[in-house]
């Protein structure tokens, strides 16, 4: 997506941070395109690691059954598909972990290559993991998807993924923990509005699933 530009300003631009294993962050998905759509604004992806490292867990009963009652209701809010696939594939695997690491990488790998790109994987891997329940777990699985998005230099990054790959995604997910911090966001999905002179500041997230409407009329009106 191209950014918007001003004459002499820095333009008011929508950082979204998020974590690729969040349903909440899957149901902003839906939302986003048309917010966009109704506003000039360049929207920053931001991932933040959250469900990576230190927030990794191995999947459970009690982590699969608080994930699907989350996911219906999301389901309900937005329209977002949580497949029967997906709950079997995906939810029901207690080898695969719940561990958003690799996905992030590999958003990187687009990031530093194709940038532009980079929310329409996004959308490709969630599709892939909720819908199709396919194993997003897996570097094989997600340079696959990349191959198949036509992103070969960034699904070559993910066969063997080198240091400084690795080192960018950590300053990545950094970057988008101190961006919480400062804000004193609580979870994901959060959206942050940075203007010229008034600095950044956290949007009513949870109006994405209320309120769309309204808040897209709120952006549309500082853009």
């Amino acid at each position: 997506m191209a950014p918007f530009q001003r004459e002499a300003i820095m333009p008011t631009t929508l950082t979204y941070l998020f974590d690729p294993l969040c349903g909440w962050c899957y149901g902003a998905s839906g939302v986003l395109p048309m917010l966009l759509n109704a506003t000039e604004l360049t929207l920053t992806l931001q991932p933040t690691g959250l469900f990576s490292e230190t927030g990794a867990r191995a999947m459970d009963d009690a982590l699969a059954d608080h994930a699907w009652q989350n996911d219906q209701r999301i389901a309900r809010l937005t329209g977002q598909v949580f497949s029967e696939r997906y709950r079997q594939q995906v939810l029901k695997d207690r080898t695969q972990a719940f561990d958003s690491g690799p996905v992030t990488v590999a958003l990187t790998a687009v990031h530093l290559t194709t940038p532009e790109r980079e929310f329409e994987v996004l959308k490709a891997i969630q599709h892939a993991r909720y819908v199709k329940g396919d194993d997003i777990t897996r570097m094989e699985t997600l340079a696959h998807l990349l191959e198949t998005l036509g992103l070969d230099e960034a699904a070559a990054m993910l066969a063997s993924p080198q240091e400084f790959l690795l080192r960018a995604n950590r300053e990545r997910t950094r970057h988008g923990q101190a961006l919480m911090n400062q804000v004193g966001a609580r979870g994901v999905p959060t959206l942050l509005l940075a203007q010229e002179g008034r600095g950044i500041r956290l949007l009513d997230t949870s109006a994405l699933f209320s309120s769309p409407d309204a808040l897209a009329r709120e952006l549309a009106a500082v853009a």
